[in-house]
C-alpha cells in the first residue's frame, strides 16, 4: 500500500537553486502595503496580461554588484539597486509591466541598474553550448545571478528587513540617497527615481565602450558590452573567436567568463584549451565556476590536473576557487579512516529492514545495573551504557527523562572505559552521548576514535550512528573554515564521502542521510558525486519526497521543464517501477507548467498542466491512499489554469477552473504554487476583473463559491498584511554612512 504523501508548502518550485545549507537561505520577504485589499488593490497595481509578459523587459541589469560597483566607477553614474518578488501584487505590476514600458525604462536609463530577487524563472542558467538563457522575468541578467545578488544586497542595504517591491539609489561612495518601499502608487516611486538623478550634484558620466571595436569591448564589464562580446563570438570566424579569447586572455578579472565558457562548450579544441588558459588568469569567481564546469566533462587526467592547478592558482584571490580546488583533490583520494569498499563487501545484500532493538535485553540490563557498577566487569558496564543510551533515545522516552539517561551512559561508560574497556565501542557511546548532551569537542574526539577502530561491517545500531556523527563533525570543521576563509584537510572531504557511502547502503540508514551527504557535494560544487549519490539514494528509497525534490532540481537545472518530464516518463518505464512513481511524475508535471508560465509558453503550460492531473488520476487509482494529497495539487493545477485564463481576459473560462479547483479541494484555496500565487490570490484578481466587465452574473456564482470555503483560507498572505505605520510613499530617504 501506498504511504500518504503530504503536501508540502509551496514557494518556489526550485527552491534548490538558493544554496542549501540552513544558514544560507533567505527567509521569505516582506511585501508591498497596500491602501486596502480587494479591487482597489487591483487597480492600484494592474497585474500584467499574458500580451504584457510577452513583451521584452528594456532595463539593462548589471549582472553582479562587483560588475555595477566598476560600472559605477567607470561612468560616473549612480546604482538604482531594484527588489522584487513572485506572486506580490505590486511587484507582479513592476516586472510584468513597468520594467517592459519605454517611459519607465527611460527613467532608470541615467543609472547603473541592479535586480534582486530569490525565485528562479528558468530552471537553468545556461544551455548544453554554454549559452546564457536570459530571466523570462527580468530579461538581461540569468535566474543564477538575480539570485545570488540577493543576499549581497540584503546585508549591504537592506536593515534586516527583506521588502518588496523596493528601489534604492547608492551613489559612488556607498551612500543612499533615497530608499523607497511601502509606497501606496507608482508615481511616488517614479517621482523619487527621478528626482535623484535631476537633484544629483554634476559630475563625470560617460558610456563605457559601445561605440568601439568589439574586441576592445573585451575588457568592459557593463552587461551589453559583455552581451554584444559573446553574441560576435558566437556569430563570428575562427579568427574573430580567437581575437576575443586572446582579448579576455590579457584582460583577466574584467573579460566576461561566459565568453570563456562558451569556448569551454564549444566544438573547436584549440579554442577551447585557450578558453582554459584564459580562465587560469581570470580572478572572477564565475571563472572558477566554469572551471569546475569544465571537470565534469571527460578529460585526459593531464587536461584534468592542469585545471585543478589553475582552481589552486585562482584559489589566492578567489575563495570559491579555492574551495573548488580542495573538493576535487578530496574526492579524488581514498579515505584512510572508513575503508568504504571493505564496508561494501560487508553489507552486499542486506538491504533487509532494520532490526528492532530487543527490549527484552535492555530491560535486564538495566534492572541488575547495581550489581553491574558493584562488580568490576569491565564489558558489563558497556553494555549497561549501551543499554542507557538507547533508552534515551527511544522516541517514547521524555526530554528530561531522556537527558538523565544520556548522563548515565555517559558516565557508566567511562566507568568501563576505567576497567579497560577499550575500541569502537566504548568510543561510540561516549560520541553519542556528548553529542546529545551538546559537548561537541568531546563528541568529535570520540567519534573519531570510535571510527578510526570500527571494523568494516560492525552491526547495530552505533556502529551506523558513530559513522553519521563522524561525517557531520567532519562537515563543521569544513564550514568553520569555509566562514573564516581558512584552508581545510582535504582529507576531511574523503572522510565525508567515504562514511557517507557506508551508510548509504547501511541497512540501519535513511534517506535523510542521502539528502545531507548530497546537498553538501552540490553545494560545494561537486556536481557529478552529488548525481551519483542521489541515483542510488532514489534506488534504494524510491518514495523519499526530499531525494525527488533534488532530482526535480537537477533535471531543471540539466534538461529545463521539457526535461523534467520526459526523467519521469523513463522512470515510470523501468521494470518494477513502484506505484509512488506515478504521483511524483505528476508533481513534476505541475513543476514544468509553472516554468512554462513564466516563460510566457501559454499552451505548453496548459498541456503540462493537464498530463499532471493525468496522473494523479492514475496515482490515486493504484493507490486511494494518496488521494488526499493527489487533490490537492490537481487543485493547484486548477488554479493554475484558471490564471492563465484570466491573463488571456478569458472571464467565463477562468471562473470555470477555478470553481473546479475549489471543488477538488477547497482546502487548497490558501496555498501559494511555485509563482507564489494562491488560488485565493486568483480569486480576488478574478473578483476585481468581473467587476469591472459588469458580469454580475459570474461574480455572483463566484463569490457564492467563497462563501464555502473558510475565511481563513481566502485571507491575504501574510506578506500582505503588513502595513507601514509611516506616511505613504515613503521608506527611508535621506543620506546614510556608506556600507563598510
Amino acid at each position: 500500500m501506498m504511504n500518504t504523501i503530504r503536501p508540502r508548502p509551496r514557494v518556489s518550485s526550485l527552491s534548490l537553486a538558493v544554496p542549501v545549507l540552513a544558514s544560507l537561505l533567505a527567509p521569505t520577504a516582506s511585501a508591498q502595503g497596500g491602501p486596502g485589499a480587494g479591487v482597489d488593490r487591483e487597480a492600484t497595481w494592474p497585474a500584467p496580461t499574458a500580451e504584457d509578459w510577452k513583451r521584452p523587459c528594456l532595463i539593462d541589469w548589471q549582472r553582479t554588484w562587483d560588475d555595477a560597483l566598476a560600472v559605477s566607477r567607470e561612468t560616473g553614474k549612480a546604482i538604482l539597486v531594484c527588489i522584487n518578488m513572485d506572486g506580490e501584487i505590486a511587484s507582479e505590476h513592476y516586472a510584468g509591466v513597468r520594467y517592459r514600458s519605454p517611459e519607465i525604462a527611460a527613467l532608470y536609463e541615467p543609472y547603473v541598474t541592479v535586480i534582486a530577487s530569490v525565485y528562479r524563472h528558468s530552471p537553468r542558467d545556461y544551455d548544453e553550448q554554454g549559452r546564457r538563457i536570459p530571466c523570462p522575468r527580468f530579461g538581461s541578467v540569468t535566474c543564477g545571478e538575480h539570485i545570488a545578488i540577493e543576499p549581497i544586497l540584503y546585508e549591504l542595504f537592506m536593515d534586516g528587513r527583506r521588502i518588496a517591491p523596493r528601489h534604492i539609489m547608492v551613489e559612488l561612495d556607498g551612500s543612499e540617497t533615497y530608499d523607497v518601499f511601502y509606497a501606496w502608487d507608482t508615481a511616488s516611486v517614479f517621482q523619487a527615481i527621478q528626482d535623484g538623478i535631476a537633484n544629483r550634484a554634476p559630475g563625470l558620466v560617460t558610456e563605457v565602450r559601445g561605440d568601439r571595436p568589439i574586441v576592445e569591448r573585451v575588457a568592459s564589464r557593463e552587461s551589453r558590452d559583455r552581451a554584444a562580446v559573446e553574441d560576435a563570438y558566437l556569430n563570428g570566424d575562427r579568427p574573430l573567436r580567437q581575437d576575443l579569447l586572446e582579448a579576455a586572455q590579457q584582460h583577466g578579472e574584467a573579460a566576461s567568463p561566459d565568453l570563456l565558457r562558451l569556448a569551454v562548450f564549444g566544438l573547436d579544441k584549440d579554442l577551447g584549451q585557450l578558453a582554459r588558459r584564459a580562465l587560469a588568469v581570470n580572478a572572477a569567481q564565475g571563472a572558477a565556476e566554469v572551471i569546475n564546469e569544465a571537470l565534469r566533462a571527460p578529460l585526459p587526467e593531464d587536461e584534468r590536473e592542469n585545471l585543478v592547478a589553475a582552481l589552486e592558482r585562482l584559489g589566492g584571490g578567489s575563495p570559491r576557487a579555492r574551495t573548488l580546488a580542495a573538493v576535487h583533490r578530496g574526492l579524488a583520494t581514498s579515505s584512510s579512516v572508513v575503508d568504504a569498499e571493505s564496508w561494501a563487501e560487508a553489507l552486499a545484500g542486506e538491504y533487509s529492514p532494520a532490526p528492532v532493538q530487543d527490549a527484552e535485553l535492555l530491560e535486564a540490563r538495566i534492572a541488575h545495573l547495581d550489581e553491574v557498577l558493584a562488580g568490576q566487569d569491565a564489558t558489563a558496564r558497556l553494555e549497561l551504557s549501551e543499554a542507557f543510551l538507547a533508552r534515551a533515545l527511544d522516541p517514547e522516552t521524555g526530554a528530561k527523562t531522556a537527558r538523565l539517561l544520556l548522563m548515565d551512559a555517559q558516565s557508566t561508560a567511562r566507568g568501563a572505559e576505567e576497567l579497560g574497556a577499550k575500541g569502537w565501542r566504548t568510543n561510540a557511546v561516549l560520541a553519542l552521548s556528548a553529542w546529545y548532551l551538546g559537548d561537541r569537542k568531546e563528541a568529535f574526539t570520540r567519534a573519531e576514535a570510535a571510527v578510526a577502530d570500527l571494523p568494516s561491517g560492525a552491526p547495530g545500531w552505533n556502529a551506523m550512528a558513530v559513522l553519521d556523527l563522524f561525517a557531520r563533525l567532519r562537515w563543521n570543521g569544513i564550514h568553520r573554515a569555509l566562514r573564516a576563509h581558512e584552508d581545510w584537510p582535504k582529507q576531511w572531504l574523503t572522510d565525508i564521502h567515504a562514511a557517507c557511502s557506508v551508510l548509504a547502503r547501511h541497512p540501519l540508514g535513511d534517506d535523510s542521510q542521502i539528502v545531507w551527504h548530497y546537498d553538501r557535494l552540490k553545494w560545494l560544487g561537486a556536481a557529478e558525486a552529488a548525481a551519483r549519490v542521489l541515483d542510488e539514494g532514489l534506488a534504494r528509497f524510491p518514495q523519499s519526497w526530499d531525494l525527488h525534490d533534488r532530482l526535480r532540481t537537477r533535471a531543471l537545472e540539466e534538461k529545463g521543464a521539457a526535461g523534467l518530464e520526459a526523467v519521469y516518463e523513463e522512470l515510470l518505464q523501468r521494470e518494477g517501477a513502484p506505484p509512488e512513481m506515478e504521483w511524483f511524475a505528476g508533481y513534476s508535471s505541475l513543476v514544468a507548467a509553472e516554468f512554462e508560465r513564466r516563460a510566457g509558453r501559454t499552451a505548453e503550460a496548459l498541456a503540462a498542466y493537464e498530463r499532471g492531473m493525468a496522473h494523479y488520476e492514475k496515482a490515486v487509482a493504484a493507490s486511494p491512499d494518496c488521494r488526499d494529497t493527489a487533490d490537492h495539487y490537481a487543485a493547484l493545477a486548477l488554479a493554475g489554469r484558471a490564471r492563465l485564463a484570466l491573463e488571456r481576459a478569458d472571464l467565463e473560462g477562468a471562473l470555470a477552473e477555478l470553481l473546479a479547483a475549489f471543488a477538488r479541494k477547497p482546502e487548497a484555496a490558501g496555498t501559494p504554487d511555485g509563482l507564489n500565487i494562491s488560488p485565493a490570490d486568483t480569486a480576488r484578481l478574478l473578483r476585481a476583473r468581473l467587476a469591472e466587465a459588469e458580469r454580475t452574473d459570474l461574480l455572483a456564482r463566484l463569490e457564492a463559491a467563497l462563501e464555502e470555503i473558510d475565511p481563513a483560507l481566502l485571507a491575504l498572505p501574510a506578506y500582505e498584511r503588513e502595513i507601514p505605520a509611516g506616511p505613504p510613499g515613503e521608506g527611508r530617504r535621506g543620506p546614510r554612512r556608506p556600507p563598510r
